[in-house]
């Protein structure tokens, strides 16, 4: 998962503004190149099992995942597939709730995402 690998800063998600977004921490995704990760919004954080491949060209990661959403066991699964602005754009399914799209762009090098 080369391509992919690093930290992403959810900057957009359809259900959730940014403000609501980074309640807790900046929101993020993190992809690692064992084919793990995790990400974290609102106050949910979640870890990932991930799939990579290339869809039209373009590296794409899909994933199943497990958390907590305030404390209660959540889980589900998504995608992403790296864009021509070099951002990630996909979609977070939580099991029988919530879905949405989200896009993330790399954090500044070097940066955390704090809080998380």
């Amino acid at each position: 998962m080369p391509v992919l690998a690093g930290r992403w800063r959810i900057v957009e998600m359809d259900l959730w503004n940014q403000d609501v977004i980074d309640l807790v921490g900046p929101g993020f995704i993190e992809l690692t190149e064992d084919g793990t990760g995790e990400f974290g919004f609102i106050a949910v954080r979640g870890w990932m099992d991930c799939r990579t491949s290339k869809r039209d060209g373009r590296p794409f990661v899909e994933f199943s995942w497990q958390g907590n959403d305030e404390g209660d066991e959540v889980c589900g699964r998504g995608w992403a597939v790296l864009g021509d602005d070099d951002a990630l754009t996909g979609h977070l399914f939580f099991h029988q709730g919530d879905d949405s799209g989200f896009r993330a762009a790399p954090f500044p090098s070097g940066g955390r995402p704090g809080g998380h």
